[in-house]
């Protein structure tokens, strides 16, 4: 996963303003108690982070993979 997939994955869950306020301020026991702006600046893959915001905000399990777009007809 990309870091570009990531904040696109948190945008379409939590909203364009609240995911970047919850990556910033939401401390994730997953990683290790920083948050998930701390963690990507520090090396850690997107893909873990973003599971580790899924856990912890109690995100469905059919949500997990971002929202079905329909392709253009």
């Amino acid at each position: 996963m990309r870091l570009s997939d990531f904040w696109r994955l948190m945008e379409d869950e939590f909203g364009s303003g609240y995911a970047h306020v919850l990556a910033d301020d939401l401390v994730l026991s997953d990683l290790g108690g920083r948050t998930a702006s701390r963690a990507l600046s520090e090396g850690e893959l997107p893909k873990r982070v973003w599971l580790a915001v899924c856990e912890t905000q109690d995100v469905p399990g059919e949500r997990r993979l971002g929202r079905d777009v329909k392709p253009r007809a």
